[in-house]
Parts: structure tokens; C-alpha cells; sequence
């Protein structure tokens, strides 16, 4: 086990990558300029060329992208005048930034897409790219919550902590999950403060290895260990985990060196001491609580789980209508009628709007991703998803107890793939919610109305919750397919209203 410094940046050429003295990261931001981030975005994209990895080849597209947006911007402005003026760059530039708002959702995406990769030399990008944007919009909700999971994936989840809480406080909606996140994260840090007190009352002579390098006192604890001198080695190990707390080693390097550690006494005590069974118990709870924060309720409130037939069996007869989250929706005065249905389906981040959305929601279809609206009461919520462990993830961590009577069960989790069995080669994009929902549905075939309401697949833009409405109407899905689908099984086409029965 060595102690690295994931925050110490090689120097490379790329302004990403310069080494820095200012210490680990934390939620402070370092003022950065605009067009340094995007040089260096520049210089990093050059990096990437011929990689296969597939983290990092979505990278360098976002990051082309991002480029030829800086390039189309890169126009001549008259000069400002006074402090109101618009900055040069940008024709939707804010007031008082350089920034447009396209540069800015930009700069986001592609800070999103390094941090998904996870290596130091895309985090560190990641962390400039979101020090312009906080530099440029200290209030930036997004720019928050990237700087928060930013820092946790760096190991300062005390700092996360602190950039989450700033996120949360400049939201109402709390879509991500954060809350939960952050709850987690707290009672981890607290656990391992417990954990660290209870070696030190277990392992006094530590203390005499706490002051040393952590690289060093563990590697004299692992040769002592293996002498047989166990006495001496438990030592020396307590202290070097000592030691990388003192110097604020990253979280993982931590658990790492702690879990190791735990692996040797566990070995050497065929019967477990009281004290390492408190030890390893406050081990796992720390480690359960940063991956999916604390349960209030384990049973979700007393829901019914439904499966496929079950859920067949409560729609069955019943006139249905799907509410797009499209814009036209928002100004089309069908309130009444979408009440007067049977059962009233809407997607993820649906806004009611009682005169031109109704205000009735019996069905509510998310993607497991983010938990909008997942506090509302429904009569049936049904989460969709294609990996199951994350589904599952999701679940656990972004279900209101109380907030749905029946929750879908893994036979509902992803109908177009799962129960349809069209693959990649048949269907290859990833469905859409109201495409999974549409497909059931249809399937099922147990409506003797199933009407969409206000289905332009994003033509008039989207309407969403406010929270919601910076979120990008993202590429992956394929609505010009979904669209011929949907038209080629249409009974009739009325204004907004296309019916399937």
C-alpha cells in the first residue's frame, strides 16, 4: 500500500495537469479563467485521440463538441461599457459573464463525462472545468452538484459534503437523491470517527507511529507481520492509518489501507476479540453508508410490490391516457379532459398545470437515474432501468416510503428489452420512459382507450418542473423511430391527441 496524492497533478504541458501546491481539493473554489479551462480542454482532447476506452472516447466527443462550440462563438463583440455590459463571447452571454448559457451547459456536460471516466488525469480536468464555471456562476445548481461528486470520487467527502450542501440550498426539488447522499456521507464520517477512536484505545503504542510517513510505518508494520511479530506489526499498521488521517489521505486509499488491515487481524484471531468485532462492524456500516446512504424504512412503507400480470390486471378495462412532458402540453388547455380518463400516466419530470395538464396522476414512469417526483403520491410508480444492480441501487436510495400504493418488480423493469426481447440489433438506441410505458401497454393490449396527449417527441421543446428544465433532452434515445412506431399503430390523430385504441 502506497499513500498517493491523487490532487498532485504531473506536469504534462496540459494547463489541466500543472502541479499545484494548494493541497487536496475542496468545496472552495479556485477562481479559474474561461479560456485557460477551454485551452486546456484543447490540449486534453489531443490526449485522447486513438484511445479505447469507452469513458474516455465519450469524453472526446463532448469535448470536440464543446470546441467547435467555442469556435462558433469566438466572434468579434463590440466593446462593453460599464459593469452591466454584456462580455464579448457568446450571443446569450448573461450579464457581467463570459460565459453563454451554451458554453455553459457545455463545459458541464463535458466535466460530467471526465468524471465518469475516473482517472486522476480526467478528474483533475474535471476540477478546473468546474472551477470556471463556479468562477463564472458562483450559483450554478449543476455546478454544485458536479463539484460535490467531484470531490467525493476524489476521497474528500467532508468537502463533498460541504458542495452538496450548497447545491441543496439552492434547490427545491431534490431530483438526484442528494439529501440521502449527504446524509450517508455524514454518517460515514461518523462511523469512522468511532472506528479510529476504537483502534486507538485497542492499539495504545500506535500513537508512537502516528507522527511517521504512512508509506513508511506501514511497510515496517507489513515486514513485522510477517516476521511474526504481530504485537509490532499491529503497531505500526494502526499507526500509518493514523497517519493518513492526520494528513487527509483520499477516502479510498483509506479503506483500502483499514480493509487490509481488518483482512490481517481477522487472520491472525481464529476467534474474533469483542473489540474486532466492533471494528469490523462499524467497518461495514461506514462502507454501507457511503454507497447508498441510511434507510428510514426498509420496506418502502408498507408498499405491494406488482409484477407484470398483476400490474395487467389493474389496468385492465380501463380507458388510459400518457401525458407528454413536451411544451405545447403546457398551453393546451385539456386539464378536463385528461382528468375525465381512467388512469392518467405522466413521465419523470412531469409539471401539473391543473388548466392545461389536469391534476390527476394515478401512474407515474421514471427512469431509474434521477428521483423527480418520486415524493408525489401515486397509486402505482414504476421505475425503469436496464442494469439491474442499479435499478436496485436507485431504488433503495431515491424510493419515498408512503409517496406509491404498488412499485413495479424487476418482471416491470425494462418491458422494451426484458419482456419484448428487442435487442440492440432490432431496437438499437435506449428507449425512452414514455417509449417503455408505450410498448407495455400496447403489449398488453387490455385498454379500450389508450390515447397519447401532446406527443411531438420535443418539437416544441420540453416542460418540466423548474428543477428539471436545464437538463439537456439528451441524445441517446432515438425519437424519430419512436415517433414512426408510434404513427404506424395510430387509430386516429386529432390536435394533440394520437389514439392507439
Amino acid at each position: 500500500m502506497t499513500v498517493r496524492s491523487r490532487w498532485s497533478r504531473s506536469r504534462t504541458g496540459d494547463p489541466a495537469s500543472a502541479a499545484t501546491d494548494a493541497g487536496p481539493p475542496t468545496a472552495q473554489v479556485n477562481p479559474a479563467e474561461l479560456e485557460d479551462c477551454l485551452r486546456a480542454c484543447a490540449v486534453h482532447s489531443g490526449k485522447l485521440v486513438g484511445s479505447l476506452d469507452r469513458r474516455r472516447t465519450a469524453l472526446a466527443e463532448k469535448l470536440r463538441e464543446l470546441l467547435a462550440l467555442w469556435a462558433a462563438q469566438e466572434q468579434p463583440q463590440p466593446a462593453a461599457t460599464g459593469a452591466g455590459s454584456l462580455i464579448r463571447r457568446g450571443a446569450k452571454a448573461v450579464s457581467g459573464s463570459g460565459l453563454s448559457n451554451e458554453l455553459l451547459d457545455a463545459l458541464l456536460v463535458v466535466g460530467n463525462k471526465a468524471l465518469d471516466c475516473g482517472y486522476d488525469d480526467e478528474l483533475n480536468l474535471a476540477l478546473l472545468i468546474n472551477d470556471t464555471v463556479l468562477t463564472q456562476r458562483k450559483n450554478s445548481r449543476a455546478g454544485w452538484r458536479l463539484r460535490g461528486r467531484l470531490l467525493e470520487a476524489m476521497g474528500r467527502p467532508a468537502a463533498a459534503v460541504e458542495a452538496f450542501d450548497r447545491y441543496l440550498s439552492l434547490t427545491q426539488e431534490d431530483g438526484f437523491g442528494v439529501r440521502a447522499k449527504v446524509a450517508g456521507l455524514r454518517t460515514a464520517q461518523e462511523r469512522r470517527g468511532e472506528l479510529l477512536a476504537l483502534l486507538q484505545r485497542t492499539v495504545p503504542d500506535a500513537a508512537a507511529f502516528a507522527a511517521g510517513p504512512a508509506t513508511d510505518v506501514w511497510a515496517e508494520g507489513l515486514e513485522a507481520h510477517s516476521a511474526g511479530d504481530w504485537d509490532a506489526a499491529q503497531a505500526r499498521l494502526v499507526g500509518a492509518l493514523l497517519a493518513m488521517d492526520r494528513a487527509q489521505a483520499p477516502e479510498q486509499e483509506f479503506q483500502e489501507a483499514l480493509s487490509h488491515y481488518l483482512d490481517l487481524c481477522t487472520g491472525i484471531h481464529q476467534r474474533p476479540t469483542p473489540e474486532l468485532t466492533e471494528a469490523i462492524a462499524l467497518f461495514a456500516e461506514q462502507r454501507r453508508n457511503r454507497m447508498r446512504g441510511p434507510l428510514s424504512d426498509p420496506l418502502f412503507g408498507g408498499l405491494q410490490w406488482i409484477s407484470l400480470g398483476e400490474f395487467r390486471n389493474r389496468i385492465a378495462g380501463k380507458s388510459i391516457c400518457l401525458i407528454a412532458n413536451s411544451g405545447k402540453v403546457g398551453e393546451s388547455s385539456m386539464g378536463a379532459e385528461i382528468d375525465a380518463y381512467d388512469l392518467v400516466v405522466r413521465f419523470n419530470s412531469y409539471k401539473i398545470d391543473a388548466v392545461h395538464t389536469g391534476k390527476r396522476t394515478d401512474i407515474h414512469v421514471s427512469i431509474h437515474k434521477h428521483g423527480f417526483n418520486w415524493d408525489q403520491p401515486v397509486d402505482i410508480r414504476l421505475i425503469f432501468g436496464g442494469i439491474s444492480g442499479d435499478w436496485k441501487w436507485s431504488l433503495r436510495n431515491r424510493l419515498v416510503p408512503g409517496a406509491q400504493k404498488y412499485l413495479g418488480d424487476e418482471s416491470l423493469r425494462w418491458p422494451v428489452r426484458n419482456i419484448g426481447k428487442l435487442g440492440t440489433d432490432v431496437w438499437p438506441a435506449i428507449p425512452t420512459s414514455g417509449f417503455n410505458m408505450l410498448w407495455l401497454l400496447d403489449f398488453l393490449d387490455v385498454s379500450p382507450t389508450l390515447d397519447l396527449i401532446g406527443f411531438d417527441f420535443y418539437e416544441s421543446g420540453a416542460y418540466r418542473i423548474d428543477a428539471a428544465m436545464k437538463m439537456p433532452i439528451t441524445s441517446v434515445h432515438e425519437y424519430t423511430s419512436e415517433k414512426a412506431w408510434v404513427m404506424e399503430r395510430a387509430q386516429s390523430v386529432s390536435g394533440m391527441r394520437i389514439s392507439l385504441r
